[in-house]
């Protein structure tokens, strides 16, 4: 069983010392939380609204309207509790560490999991792909015979034997001429790219804007990328036509 992240009267405890340094509104105090926890964890709403409401009940936190928003001020009587029990503070901010270190222990086991799934998907995804591109390139050409077959068929030799060549040797045509060939094709897959590299900047802006980007989130990006890397080099060495 996962232990709480707060032991009882913690968070109420918190949440006073984080009004010490000035009045908030409740978003911003559950941000400031989220922040303590390197983004390893987020109080809801409904656990951080009910507790300021019980704080207001004892006169320990004020209450004032900022446009559509309540702001929260700490009282003097709050000031004193919080002085009182700074002993126990220093003890939530120990346990706050501990908590950080196990919630990012087991986000990384997490992220392991759904790493090895989804190279999983993208290694089926790859091997679809290049299957389906056998198979097209299995259909019959206009000369006869399968366009794999006229693509494959070894040019003869002045004897009329087949002419030695390398698997990677260059086309006859040339790189220049093979380029100016595809120039269509390539030019759709960069624009694909490019606007698979547009969409994931502005998610991962939308991120950092409501969001601590902590070392567990770039390590996901960072393996992410890399299987997503490897499916397409994959796809791209699939058969030649």
């Amino acid at each position: 069983m996962t232990p709480p992240v707060f032991a009882h009267g913690a968070l109420r405890l918190y949440l006073l010392a984080l009004l010490e340094d000035g009045p908030k509104h409740g978003y911003e105090l559950i941000k400031a939380l989220g922040d303590r926890f390197g983004g390893t964890y987020s109080p809801s709403a409904g656990t951080v609204y009910p507790r300021l409401g019980k704080l207001e009940e004892e006169g320990l936190v004020a209450t004032s309207q900022d446009g559509r928003r309540t702001v929260y001020s700490i009282t003097d009587a709050g000031r004193a509790e919080v002085e009182d029990r700074r002993g126990e503070l220093e003890d939530v901010e120990q346990d706050i560490s501990a908590s950080v270190r196990r919630l990012a222990d087991t986000l990384r086991d997490e992220l392991r999991s759904s790493m090895r799934g989804l190279r999983a998907d993208l290694a089926a995804t790859a091997e679809t792909a290049r299957q389906a591109a056998k198979q097209a390139g299995g259909a019959p050409s206009s000369a006869g015979g399968t366009q794999s077959e006229a693509a494959g068929r070894p040019e003869s030799g002045p004897s009329g034997e087949p002419a030695a060549s390398s698997p990677n040797a260059p086309t006859p045509r040339g790189r220049a001429e093979s380029l100016r060939d595809n120039r269509g094709a390539l030019a759709e897959a960069e624009m694909l790219i490019r606007g698979f590299r547009d969409d994931m900047r502005l998610e991962l802006r939308e991120f950092a804007a409501a969001h601590t980007m902590t070392d567990v989130t770039l390590e996901a990006l960072r393996q992410s990328l890399d299987a997503t890397r490897t499916a397409i080099r994959t796809a791209l060495r699939g058969p030649i036509r």
